[in-house]
């Protein structure tokens, strides 16, 4: 509850892990925000129905400034696109104010069916480590426009930043892998711009929300995420261009899978 300090700690905590390996990995930390949050939620208390779209909103929240903090580390580094996450932005924006909505519209079984299949989608392609087989130019202002709505459509209801979804198309382009990582770190902070603008949207008057949301933000924990990821991001970005991170991937996108069945079978 938002008067208990171990839940302040909770928060705080799972933001350093969250921001840390946002950095390193350029995977998002909303990948493992939601199925923790969706698990503290439920055993808090909150409605049924309200877990995935808050969990799913406040982990977007949660991921703004451990994102930008992030992409700004890249940004140094010259290992972001700025041509790329300018064609992607306009598509990314109207999908992921749309997010929202269509996360309050689905039965929880469908939203946390969604979000297991994506985890899925997430760990099969860091395990096996798929490559495109063939590299073709970075398409026009149009096909950048449907990439962008493919990824702040699928990242907004999935409650993460868009660089997984983002990434077999980055490279695929030609843009080697560091490259994609601080790309994606950018594109991670359009969505979750856009996506928590939707959420909190779609929320406002809602019945039977938790007391300390805003929309489906559920502020308390996006507090205590948000402080300390912001400082966590830098340090893994940092530690991103020193490490070979192929295997710490793998381990955790296993992690995650764990994480996101237990929230399917909660529920």
């Amino acid at each position: 509850m938002p008067g208990d300090p171990l839940t302040w700690l909770t928060y705080a905590g799972l933001g350093v892990f969250v921001g840390f390996f946002s950095g390193l990995l350029g995977i998002g930390g909303g990948a493992v925000t939601v199925p923790i949050l969706g698990l503290v939620f439920v055993a808090f208390g909150f409605p049924p129905q309200h877990v995935m779209p808050v969990a799913i909103g406040t982990s977007l929240a949660a991921i703004v400034l451990a994102t930008a903090s992030s992409a700004r580390a890249h940004l140094k580094h010259e290992a972001v696109r700025k041509d790329i996450v300018r064609g992607l932005a306009p598509g990314i924006v109207l999908a992921g104010l749309a997010a929202g909505t269509i996360a309050r519209l689905l039965p929880t079984a469908l939203l946390k069916g969604f979000f297991l299949l994506f985890v899925v989608y997430i760990t099969y392609t860091i395990i096996f480590g798929l490559k495109p087989k063939t590299t073709r130019p970075v398409p026009g202002r149009g096909g950048l426009f449907g990439v962008g709505l493919l990824v702040g459509g699928f990242s907004g209801l999935a409650g993460v930043g868009g660089a997984m979804i983002s990434m077999p198309f980055m490279m695929s382009w030609g843009l080697v892998f560091h490259t994609a990582i601080g790309t994606g770190s950018a594109i991670s902070f359009v969505v979750a711009i856009a996506g928590v603008t939707g959420f909190i949207a779609a929320g406002l008057g809602e019945a039977a929300l938790p007391a300390w949301t805003l929309g489906y933000v559920y502020v308390p924990a996006f507090l205590g995420i948000s402080v300390t990821s912001v400082f966590a991001a830098p340090l893994g970005a940092r530690v991103a261009h020193r490490l070979p991170v192929g295997h710490l991937k793998k381990v955790f996108a296993l992690f995650i899978l764990v994480l996101a069945a237990k929230l399917f079978a909660s529920l």
